[in-house]
């Protein structure tokens, strides 16, 4: 699922219809709930005036060009961007490329460019801090300035608190490493999600009365190594409770590369080749290496029972018995 318009970059965005067009611009990584305060007041001030609300991201990230040793790892590729983004509901999408090229533009000239590819610019939405031109000299102050002789209007969003402390990726990544599933949830306000293709494993899981689905998934960011109850939705609209294995396998054979392995918790017709979406709920343990297959099988009879205690606490608070 992706927005209705989608353009590869702002040259070509020049097709869009001639309606007043509301502009969330930002990096937008993990699209947490802070990122949604600056679409949301887009969407709002757009369907309320018969415009269209759209967002201009950018793709590499910034740290790539400057930093190409140590780049930020991103908490979700172009794709799971664009689905988060179709399901707010904005109605275009532009994906700027961040090359050398674009780097360059004078932050006095930014707001020039926006005009050219989009004559009918009514506003553009940011966060506070937001930061942009060369050597990201641009700030909101800055903004209002060039874009008010323009007739565009400049909204920022104030930072977003959960806890005490600011909302951000980087929070993010930080609470990601350690596990911390449910606080990385309650940041983004969805569930932190994998998508992938079910391919065919070894089947370790299946002689050991365990059967996995083993899926393609290779983040930029890697979560925690570890096991989590999880959720699988279909095509149907039922959803799947799981048990997920993210890692290494140090037991069976550690890989070279983490691997995402899920034991579903009910019947399903899911097999190899289907597209899924597993959505990260709990996190259970982290990975650990066992001294036999015994031990590792009987961990995971444990697993499973956890998990499905998760699950009937969780049934327990969304339908109590006096409601």
């Amino acid at each position: 699922m992706n927005p209705r318009l989608q353009f590869d970059g702002l040259a070509r965005a020049a097709t869009l219809p001639a309606q007043p067009l509301h502009l969330a611009i930002g990096m937008f990584d993990g699209l947490h709930l802070g990122h949604q305060s600056v679409i949301e007041s887009a969407l709002h001030s757009a369907r309320r005036s018969g415009g269209l609300a759209g967002v201009l991201t950018f793709w590499p990230h910034p740290s790539t060009l400057f930093r190409p040793e140590n780049p930020t790892r991103l908490l979700m590729p172009p794709g799971m961007k664009r689905a988060v983004l179709a399901r707010l509901g904005i109605d275009f999408l532009i994906e700027q490329n961040f090359s050398r090229e674009f780097a360059a533009v004078d932050a006095r000239e930014f707001v020039a460019l926006l005009k050219r590819s989009l004559p009918t610019l009514s506003a553009v939405y940011v966060g506070e801090n937001w930061r942009f031109g060369r050597g990201r000299t641009g700030d909101v102050a800055l903004l209002v300035e060039d874009a008010r002789p323009q007739g565009v209007a400049v909204f920022s969003a104030p930072r977003l608190n959960h806890n005490g402390a600011p909302i951000s990726s980087s929070r993010i990544r930080e609470l990601l490493a350690a596990g911390a599933i449910a606080e990385v949830n309650a940041l983004l306000g969805y569930s932190y999600f994998a998508e992938g293709l079910v391919e065919r494993g070894q089947q370790l899981g299946r002689t050991m009365g365990f059967p996995t689905l083993n899926i393609a998934w290779a983040p930029d960011f890697r979560p925690c190594y570890g096991v989590y109850a999880v959720e699988v939705p279909t095509v149907t609209g039922q959803v799947l409770r799981g048990v997920a294995n993210y890692g290494l396998r140090p037991t069976v054979g550690a890989a070279t590369q983490p691997r995402l392995e899920v034991h579903l918790l009910d019947d399903s017709a899911l097999t190899y080749g289907a597209k899924i979406t597993v959505n990260w709920l709990h996190f259970l343990r982290p990975e650990s290496k066992f001294g036999s297959m015994d031990e590792l099988r009987a961990q995971i009879a444990r697993d499973r029972e956890d998990a499905l205690k998760f699950f009937q606490k969780k049934v327990q608070s969304e339908f109590p018995k006096d409601a």
